[in-house]
C-alpha cells in the first residue's frame, strides 16, 4: 500500500480468527505497529485499531489519525487476542511518500 504523508486514511488488513474451522468474532480490538527498522515491535510500538467486518483497520495521518507517519517504508504488523492465542503477523509494507 502507498499513501501520502499528508493523507489521512485507513490502513486495512484482512484478518480473521477461526476455531475448529469456524469463524469467530473477536471482541478485543486489533493492534497495529509501523516499523521503519527490522525486528519485532516492542510494547510501546503498538496502536489500537478496530474491526470492520473481516478487516482490521487503523486510521493514520495528520488529520485525526491514530498516528502520523513521515515519508519512508514501514513494515506493518498486526496482533489481536483470540482466546488463548495472541497471533503477531508482519502484514506487509506501507510506503509513505
Amino acid at each position: 500500500m502507498e499513501i501520502a504523508a499528508t493523507s489521512t486514511e485507513y490502513v486495512r488488513i484482512s484478518a480473521s480468527s477461526r476455531l475448529s474451522g469456524s469463524l469467530i468474532n473477536v471482541a478485543v480490538a486489533p493492534k497495529f505497529a509501523f516499523m521503519a527498522t527490522s525486528g519485532n515491535p516492542g510494547t510501546s510500538d503498538w496502536f489500537n485499531g478496530e474491526w470492520a467486518t473481516s478487516w482490521a483497520r487503523i486510521l493514520v495521518g495528520p488529520a485525526g489519525g491514530t498516528t502520523a507517519l513521515t515519508a519512508g517504508e514501514y513494515s506493518v504488523w498486526i496482533t489481536w487476542a483470540a482466546g488463548t492465542e495472541t497471533p503477531v503477523y508482519r502484514a506487509g509494507i506501507l510506503t509513505v511518500y
